[in-house]
């Protein structure tokens, strides 16, 4: 009965109107009804524009996302083989390196084995011509003598023609360029060239290595580089400088009073260096070809004056032993002064110049963004030629000839030798 009275007390007490309004304001189920006008549409899609998709097209479109797929993967195939296969002409730049190394100190023994195994064969014929002179029997003194100044100028001849002591500056010269080329090549691989390597890096290096081998012949027959050629040019071991695949960013370091810098740079170094050294090289050129002349012809003359002694012709041990003592000191002068050496490093000099020289202008030549980075370029060349960053700037002065003509240009470029 308890239960019974508190219900109907509960049910008389609620009412709807009591409850809390709420703050979306609740309408009735009369006003949640959408009203429906003779007037209003159904919502309509907007009507898509499509073109007939067939099999043929399909296959297409497949076939070129396989094609560009394969590319992209072939490519980074090809990237992923540019370090190993700088690594492995950096071995081969090494091993040629080596190879100069061994034959140049081979052939340096070969001058001095052969200076002085000349000498001693010349003076002893010179003294067996001077002894034949007071002989009782000069036959067998004059004979002996005869062969030794025969056999002294054919060894003469023979060495002559190929100079030891220059074929062993060219080996000398050529294992350092190897060295540096090496060094370059391993530090592009690892990055430090300013960007990754790419297979452009692999061509240049590859270009240098036949560059440097075609320059600089192992072999002496045939491939033997003249020792007197009828002009003389600096040397090259370079290949032809192309343009490098880099993109820069602005004046890529470069500027006005840069550029001045670098053409007075190039016109001192091809007006004073280059051709000093080159001019130098002439001059030592024709005193070797006159020494390699002279020795010879004077053993000849001393074979020819102890062959008459010993067959009773005249008085020729005199002019057999003057001629053998001036043999010798010629073949002296020419093999123990490294006459041919002395010719080879001018020349190597004028080429060094000329490397720089078209480095310069090739720079110059291109494109802003595609020139080497103008501050390194400028420390580079500074280094190069021995002279600081302030020294490389006062030859700006020698960039264009109307400020001074080549005449007045008493400067040298290069201060390092």
């Amino acid at each position: 009965m308890a239960a019974l009275q508190s219900h109907s007390l509960l049910s008389s007490s609620f009412r709807p109107s009591q409850l809390p309004l709420c703050r979306g304001k609740w309408r009735t189920g009369a006003a949640l009804r959408l009203p429906l006008s003779s007037k209003s549409k159904p919502p309509s899609l907007p009507m898509l524009s499509h073109s007939p998709i067939t099999m043929e097209g399909l296959a297409r479109t497949e076939q070129t996302m396989k094609t560009n797929k394969l590319g992209h993967k072939e490519e980074q195939d090809n990237s992923s083989f540019v370090i190993p296969k700088l690594l492995a002409v950096a071995e081969a730049a090494a091993d040629r390196a080596e190879m100069h190394a061994i034959i140049g100190e081979q052939r340096n023994n070969w001058n001095h084995l052969f200076l002085h195994s000349i000498n001693s064969i010349t003076l002893t014929a010179s003294l067996m011509a001077g002894f034949s002179a007071n002989a009782e029997d000069s036959l067998p003194l004059g004979l002996c003598s005869t062969v030794l100044f025969a056999s002294a100028a054919g060894l003469m001849l023979l060495v002559n023609k190929i100079q030891p002591s220059q074929l062993a500056e060219e080996q000398r010269n050529a294992a350092r360029l190897f060295k540096q080329l090496e060094r370059s090549i391993r530090t592009t691989s690892v990055g430090l060239g300013g960007g990754a390597a790419n297979e452009y890096d692999v061509e240049e290096a590859m270009e240098m290595v036949l560059a440097l081998q075609k320059a600089y012949p192992l072999p002496l027959l045939p491939g033997m580089l003249e020792k007197f050629p009828k002009s003389v040019e600096p040397a090259k071991w370079w290949p032809k400088l192309q343009q490098r695949r880099r993109k820069g960013a602005g004046r890529n370091g470069w500027s006005r009073e840069m550029e001045e810098e670098m053409r007075g740079v190039a016109r001192v170094l091809k007006v004073k260096d280059e051709e000093q050294y080159v001019r130098l090289s002439k001059l030592v050129r024709d005193i070797n070809k006159f020494l390699a002349s002279a020795g010879p012809m004077l053993a000849g003359l001393a074979a020819a004056g102890a062959a008459a002694s010993s067959l009773g012709v005249g008085h020729g041990s005199l002019p057999a032993a003057v001629g053998g003592a001036l043999a010798a000191v010629v073949n002296t002068m020419e093999h123990g002064g490294q006459v041919g050496m002395v010719f080879e490093l001018f020349r190597n000099c004028a080429g060094f110049y000329r490397r720089l020289e078209e480095e310069i202008e090739f720079n110059l030549g291109e494109e802003e963004k595609m020139r080497e980075q103008g501050e390194v370029f400028e420390v580079k060349m500074a280094l190069q030629l021995g002279r600081s960053l302030s020294e490389l700037k006062e030859l700006a002065s020698y960039a264009s000839p109307v400020s001074c003509e080549d005449d007045e240009i008493n400067d040298f470029a290069g201060k390092l030798f």
